[in-house]
């Protein structure tokens, strides 16, 4: 018994190996519909690539560095999408499976009773092949190659959503402290216009400033509550939006103790490298490619399946009509079954999976190219920012410098009745405006930098190494 099924099992094992091959269409990567160069000119450096840049080496802030760990520990979009690569690696696992016969042992019992009264029992005990395709054509393999780019596609989104998470909780790290900071502004300011107001107030009791001037300084007070009111909900708010990203609540001590002003990044500039290099190692560009891939390789199982399908059904065991007699010499019993099935008239079923196939491949072709656009646009538009925005703080510096010193003149000729009490109110409307200006500036360069880092791939050769088929 034993030597028959072990022929049994080294047949279907070579027939196995002679049918590696695959009817899949020869993979070819599109060409990139994207320019060879960046539209800003940039200047080629040595510096490492950036999706070789860990997170902790970008992001230099010792509470963002906290808060980015725990979003990484906590967060359930994220969670999700590692639940998805654990799903998707099981049904690579499945299907990897039928690429290797299933052996199942089983043990029975058969009883019969005759017209007579007699009963007559017949027990068995067997180890077989149940139904086992022998991949002559590689529609197996091709389903199997399928599901591995489907696992490694999955990992890749992964890897982007990561990637998306810690970029969210910088910028939400960031907006939060530039909040922060506007609203110490309003509230520097609103101390300076009730100032600014009980002088006028005094002012008009000496018969100096007039009714128009005292309604004037009351609005400018009001504005300002009006504005304190309004950043007071918004920073809240920004907390609430940073506590959902990072997956828990968070004490007063993570909130930013600075402003837009502090570096939370390293200073010195991201190389761009070429596009092709650095659009290819995005995980969102690979994981379009992954999904190609696999497209490519169901056109095979769509072409195997025009051709004759051969299955094996093999056992061989014991038999006996007693218990005790069954691994006795002379009751080994084995059934070899194997089948053959060839498509002759389907109504045109595998021709129309076959079209399927081929259409879906040229819808990933699509998908995959416009990945490509859409990652070079992304990087594109981030140095286009990073060209101006340094030359828009300056200026924004400057200005508030200017608008300072232009208060202090008119305060002081308003002081000597020189002039109405309009000119100071626009003078300080003016601070106001270049100051949060400012804000602005400084918070959209940070910014920047995280963009800059996430769009060209930051960190994504960093984590863990990508899962690997099978040998």
């Amino acid at each position: 018994m034993s030597t028959k099924f072990l022929s049994l099992t080294l047949l279907a094992a070579s027939l196995t190996l002679a049918g590696c091959a695959s009817m899949a269409p020869t993979y070819e990567r599109p060409v990139a519909p994207v320019a060879q160069q960046w539209p800003v000119p940039q200047v080629t450096t040595a510096d490492a690539k950036v999706a070789d840049i860990g997170w902790r080496e970008f992001f230099t802030d010792p509470k963002l560095q906290t808060l980015i760990e725990q979003a990484l520990a906590n967060n359930r979009d994220l969670r999700v999408a590692v639940l998805n690569v654990e799903r998707a690696q099981a049904q690579y696992g499945v299907q990897q499976a039928d690429r290797l016969p299933t052996i199942a042992a089983g043990a029975g019992q058969t009883a019969t009773r005759a017209p007579g009264g007699t009963i007559t029992r017949q027990y068995t005990a067997t180890l077989g092949i149940s139904a086992y395709e022998l991949d002559l054509f590689g529609r197996v393999k091709s389903l199997n190659d399928a599901a591995l780019q489907q696992y490694l596609a999955t990992d890749d989104a992964r890897r982007s959503a990561q990637i998306s998470l810690i970029a969210q909780v910088a910028g939400g790290y960031l907006t939060l402290a530039a909040d922060q900071e506007r609203l110490r502004l309003a509230e520097q300011t609103l101390l300076a216009r009730q100032d600014g107001l009980r002088l006028t107030q005094r002012l008009q009791g000496a018969g100096v400033a007039s009714t128009l001037d005292l309604r004037q300084a009351q609005i400018a007070a009001e504005q300002a509550n009006s504005d304190l009111a309004s950043l007071t909900a918004q920073v809240a708010q920004d907390r609430h939006a940073l506590e959902l990203l990072v997956g828990q609540p968070l004490t007063a001590a993570q909130w930013p103790a600075t402003g837009t002003d502090a570096p939370v990044t390293q200073l010195a500039e991201l190389s761009a490298g070429l596009p092709s290099d650095v659009l290819l190692a995005r995980p969102d560009v690979q994981q379009a490619e992954r999904t190609l891939q696999g497209a490519n390789a169901n056109i095979g199982a769509a072409r195997a399946a025009f051709f004759p399908r051969i299955s094996l059904t093999a056992s061989a065991g014991t038999a006996s009509n007693e218990l005790d007699g069954l691994f006795r010499s002379g009751t080994g019993i084995w059934s070899f079954m194997p089948q053959v099935s060839l498509p002759i008239f389907d109504a045109g079923r595998n021709s129309a999976n076959l079209k399927i196939a081929k259409v879906d491949r040229d819808i990933a072709v699509a998908q995959y190219e416009k990945a490509i656009q859409s990652a070079f646009r992304d990087v594109a538009d981030a140095l286009a920012a990073r060209a101006t925005l340094g030359q828009q703080v300056a200026s924004q510096q400057r200005l508030v410098g200017q608008t300072q010193d232009a208060l202090r003149l008119a305060e002081a000729r308003f002081r000597q009745g020189l002039d109405d009490r309009l000119a100071t109110l626009d003078a300080q409307r003016t601070l106001y405006a270049a100051e949060q200006g400012l804000i602005n500036a400084r918070l959209a360069q940070q910014v920047n930098r995280v963009t800059l880092y996430k769009t060209l791939g930051g960190g994504s050769n960093t984590g863990a190494a990508a899962p690997q088929s099978a040998s």
